[in-house]
């Protein structure tokens, strides 16, 4: 009974009202989700405090020790800066914080001598006060995981200084690329006619094409030294390797991402015959700035240590823990990267992006139209093109992102066990085998997982399933 009589309630609710309410009300859901998922992860990091059987082969308790406490550590972080994300977003939405930055972008515009007719200065000065304030509302919460988490548990290699100089640097290209994209965007959706969505999508696909080719030659190179590899038995192998499979390699880098962070990371770009390698220096057991600089500590030492017994060996193992992989590991990762190329993973996802971007305008174009959608938001009497990309695309698509995501997340796990047998197919099993297990240790992953939290977050499968496969047979 109390069902059809809320029914008839909710009906008698305007339009805009309701659309608002069950904005609201999905976002919650989704972060109750999210932080029941944690939850369950977290009770996973309490609870698991001894090295489970099946990982006794491959890890440490000091180790599994680390991490699990870095996992946790983490797991709050993310708990608390969620809620507060979460907590802010629905303020803004409740206090009309949308149309109120609007009105004071359109006070900015006409005092810089543009009117209401010049809707796209306005949106770009809307762009503009909306991602300093995100960038400002941020920085406490990344100056805390850097300078706290991350530093706490050996990871972070940035100075305060480094921080901002950097911090400050990003906002800026940031704004270089998004207002000029930006503008030519809203510019076409007015000018398109009927079919703007068309233009609109081709538009954004030649955005991202050109971003993706440029990205690591100009963009990159910005924040991070990059230099060649130099010539040696790595770059020969990684040559010869990619001549077999017919990888148009053309350069190989190597990334100073130790100054920034100890994390690994290794990745190609291009297209057509112009391929590229790039390999994190913390990747690398012979380029790691990290080992160089236990390697002249422990060469200091070395006399202090003398002597010392049992203190003296616990300081030498410690010293002798090296970072990174062998070039026969090495290799293994880039067989697994190259192995997304070969079997046309790189493809099928741009594919995928560029039929959903243009899903999305073309569902954009039959929405844009309503006016309930943006009084929903606290603009009656004007539809600016920006805010109805913002509501459509942000709030309106929020369920249909969700379950996208969830499904490039299932077929993203499909791709990585593809490349890894792609890697035992060269050859390189077992390096690969051992090269996820020091990875996982350089990076204090914990491998142990809740299954809802696993199936729901991980795009790459956790390490024991990436083992167990990699053990398998071929024939299996």
């Amino acid at each position: 009974m109390a069902v059809p009589v809320l029914g008839a309630l909710w009906a008698e609710v305007p339009l805009e009202t309701r659309i608002f309410g069950a904005v609201l009300l999905f976002s919650w859901a989704v972060y109750l989700w999210e932080a029941l998922l944690a939850w369950r992860q977290r009770t996973v990091y309490k609870t698991t405090t001894h090295v489970p059987l099946e990982l006794g082969p491959i890890m440490d308790l000091e180790t599994f020790e680390k991490s699990r406490l870095y996992q946790l550590d983490k797991s709050a972080f993310s708990f608390w800066s969620g809620l507060y994300s979460e907590v802010e977003g629905t303020v803004i939405l409740l206090c009309g914080g949308i149309p109120f930055l609007w009105s004071i972008s359109g006070e900015i515009s006409e005092h810089a001598g543009f009117g209401p007719e010049y809707e796209i200065i306005q949106s770009l000065v809307f762009l503009l006060l909306a991602t300093l304030f995100s960038a400002v509302t941020g920085l406490p919460w990344s100056l805390y995981n850097t300078f706290v988490i991350e530093e706490k548990h050996g990871f972070n290699q940035q100075t305060l200084g480094f921080f901002f100089k950097d911090a400050i640097k990003k906002f800026i290209v940031t704004q270089c690329i998004l207002l000029p994209v930006t503008s030519l965007l809203l510019y076409i959706i007015k000018i398109g006619g009927d079919y703007f969505f068309i233009y609109a999508w081709l538009f954004t696909l030649v955005v991202s094409l050109v971003l993706v080719t440029i990205y690591a030659d100009y963009i990159a190179p910005l924040f991070d030294k990059f230099i060649p590899l130099p010539e040696g038995e790595l770059k020969q192998q990684i040559e010869e390797m990619a001549k077999n499979i017919d990888f148009p390699l053309t350069k190989v880098y190597v990334v100073e991402g130790s100054k920034r962070s100890s994390h690994s990371n290794a990745y190609f770009y291009g297209f057509f015959k112009n391929k590229r390698i790039v390999l994190f220096d913390t990747l690398l057991e012979d380029y790691s700035a990290l080992n160089k600089e236990r390697s002249e500590d422990a060469g200091s030492e070395s006399q202090v240590a003398k002597g010392n017994g049992e203190e003296a060996e616990t300081q030498a193992k410690a010293k002798n823990t090296k970072q990174g992989c062998k070039n026969e590991e090495v290799l293994a990762v880039l067989g697994h990267e190259l192995g997304h190329w070969k079997l046309g993973h790189t493809i099928k996802n741009i594919v995928i992006s560029q039929m959903n971007s243009f899903l999305c305008f073309f569902l954009f174009a039959v929405l844009i139209g309503r006016k309930e959608l943006f009084a929903a938001f606290g603009f009656y009497d004007i539809q600016p093109t920006l805010i109805g990309l913002l509501i459509i695309f942000q709030f309106i698509f929020s369920p249909y992102n969700e379950v996208l995501s969830f499904c490039l997340t299932v077929l993203s796990r499909r791709f990585e066990f593809q490349a890894d047998a792609f890697a035992k197919d060269l050859g390189k099993g077992k390096d690969l085998y051992s090269a996820l297990i020091k990875l996982n240790k350089d990076n204090l992953g914990f491998p142990v997982s809740d299954w809802l939290f696993s199936m729901w977050h991980y795009s790459h499968p956790p390490l024991l399933e990436r083992l167990q496969a990699l053990k398998e047979s071929k024939q299996d």
